[in-house]
């Protein structure tokens, strides 16, 4: 796992640096080696990538970004899509699998995390990124 910028053929998770909980999530989930390196992209820190998200029309303030190959996940969507691709090694991405593996299940809980982050976010007095 890498923290650089773009290939087609790898993946980038585009997440909020200032939040604890996104930047833990990011670092500690894990890909199956065999579909490519795990790009971290700290939205913050990239003005570029805020660009092409506005582009797109994916608010990353609603949730993080995926993107896998010329397919672009946005929250709910890219938690579900990385607990596909996750490998299962370790204790955390076999239970990140388990619990994101239904799409249903998924969209269930992403506005309970997302709740979370705003949460953290106030209490850290941090700004949401698109201000």
């Amino acid at each position: 796992m890498t923290t650089a910028a773009d290939s087609s053929n790898d993946i980038m998770l585009i997440f909020d640096g200032d939040c604890p909980l996104c930047r833990n999530y990011s670092q500690a989930v894990r890909i199956r080696q065999s579909l490519g390196q795990l790009h971290l992209v700290n939205a913050r820190n990239d003005a570029a990538m805020r660009s092409e998200l506005q582009r797109r029309q994916l608010d990353i303030d609603q949730g993080m970004v995926l993107k896998l190959g010329d397919n672009w996940h946005h929250g709910a969507e890219a938690v579900q899509m990385l607990a596909m691709i996750s490998s299962r090694s370790g204790l955390f991405n076999q239970f990140h699998y388990w619990l994101f593996k239904s799409p249903g299940r998924t969209k269930l809980m992403y506005p309970f995390l997302r709740a979370c982050r705003n949460a953290l976010l106030t209490l850290l007095a941090k700004t949401k990124i698109n201000q």
